[in-house]
């Protein structure tokens, strides 16, 4: 496996130094992801913008946090599982709902398992849902648009979660305490 840098804004790229500044800024420290992306500019600045349009959309905390740990779970990622765990907490997002995902179990109330049905139903079928599984999801009271913006916070984890499988990222000391190594359960 490569061994790939975690950099700072001494070793950053060309490009990455300005990027890791605003991490550290918003964090109060770089996050090792943010780190790790740094070797390659334009996927950190990408992920930045990402983040914070998905974070605007019109979902709510409670459904932003179904959407990332979703996807997380889904894609086993060792990283962002505790991260988004720690940041649910921030976020002062009902644990249940947190374990629930984290443990692939039902969720407390059917609109936001019908966000995470949908959610998996994209990335299983990268987007090839039949009009039955969007209907569903419009038919637990969500919209078109947010039928799209789900593929916005997708798109933000495929770029996070990929970066943490092949970077093998170590997960952020205040986010150890959540350590995660997959469940057993499916849902």
């Amino acid at each position: 496996m490569a061994d790939f840098q975690m950099h700072d804004q001494s070793t950053a790229p060309e490009g990455s130094a300005e990027l890791l500044a605003r991490s550290e800024e918003q964090n109060g420290r770089v996050p090792g992801l943010h780190a790790m992306m740094a070797e390659a500019p334009g996927l950190l600045e990408g992920y930045q913008v990402l983040h914070q349009l998905f974070v605007d959309s019109s979902f709510d905390k409670e459904e932003l946090t179904v959407v990332w740990q979703t996807a997380n779970v889904e894609h086993s990622c060792h990283y962002c599982v505790p991260a988004h765990t720690g940041i649910a907490k921030a976020m002062k997002v009902d644990d249940a709902i947190t374990e629930a995902l984290r443990e692939e179990t039902p969720l407390p109330n059917e609109r936001l398992e019908a966000l995470r049905t949908f959610t998996l139903a994209m990335i299983r079928e990268r987007g090839n849902v039949d009009d039955d599984a969007v209907q569903a999801f419009l038919d637990a009271g969500f919209t078109q648009r947010q039928v799209l913006e789900v593929i916005l916070g997708i798109s933000q984890k495929v770029m996070s979660n990929y970066t943490n499988h092949v970077a093998q990222t170590p997960v952020d000391a205040p986010f150890e305490k959540f350590a995660w190594h997959g469940s057993s359960t499916t849902v």
